[in-house]
């Protein structure tokens, strides 16, 4: 798998690029947004790691740039840990984000993550329906009103975890573990942030949800309402 490090920090770029060729991939690097946006265009890669704060072209333009052409998965590691920031990058079609600095073994799950994102799932899941929008567990899709919808790899994880247990509670520690592993059951916080992205892109009033319900001090439910294919 080929995969583009843009970050302007040359210590970095060389500790990852030594690390994520003995694991495997195909690295190429850009120290600034427009040399990753002519590393994307002349090589095409299947997966991004990109800095917020690069100079000449920044993270979030970077993004906006490649979501004009192309869905590979975007991992944006960046050091600013506030919650607008996430939300922004996002928002431009980031598919997860990492806060600088980071553990090793996180960012290779992650990017683990997005890989399988990429892969597709098992070919007898049912296809969910609820309101106008359609899960489709098979292919690993989303449509609304018949339009496509981007999920962020993290998002899609959630949401499957929800659509599979049609009117049952999850608890966030379920979620978290799930997803993250057990170093991480006390990261509710995060959980909380991709809970809203959900319902911003899948709910008719995401103040108000219908289908993505919050049940206080304790987890998640997702409330069908028609029966949903098992």
């Amino acid at each position: 798998m080929k995969i583009l490090i843009a970050d302007d920090d040359p210590q970095i770029l060389r500790a990852l690029r030594v690390t994520l060729r003995a694991r495997g991939y195909q690295v190429l690097t850009a120290s600034d947004g427009v040399q990753a946006v002519e590393q994307a265009t002349a090589h095409r890669p299947d997966l991004y790691l990109v800095d917020l704060g690069m100079p000449h072209l920044d993270g979030i333009d970077l993004i906006h740039s490649l979501r004009g052409w192309t869905q590979a998965p975007v991992l944006v590691v960046s050091g600013r840990t506030g919650s607008a920031d996430k939300v922004d990058a996002l928002d431009a079609g980031a598919d997860d984000y990492l806060t600088k600095p980071f553990d090793l073994d996180e960012l290779l799950a992650r990017l683990r993550a997005l890989a399988r994102r990429t892969t597709g799932a098992d070919g007898d899941a049912p296809v969910v329906r609820f309101g106008d929008v359609t899960v489709d567990l098979a292919l690993t899709a989303v449509t609304r009103a018949g339009a496509p919808v981007h999920l962020t790899p993290t998002e899609w994880q959630i949401l499957e975890i929800l659509v599979r247990n049609p009117g049952r509670l999850v608890t966030r520690e379920t979620i978290l573990s799930d997803i993250w592993g057990t170093a991480h059951l006390t990261s509710s916080g995060y959980l909380r942030l991709y809970l809203s992205q959900l319902r911003k892109k899948l709910e008719p009033e995401p103040g108000a949800p219908r289908y993505l319900l919050t049940e206080q001090g304790m987890g998640y439910r997702f409330t069908p309402d028609e029966p949903t294919p098992g």
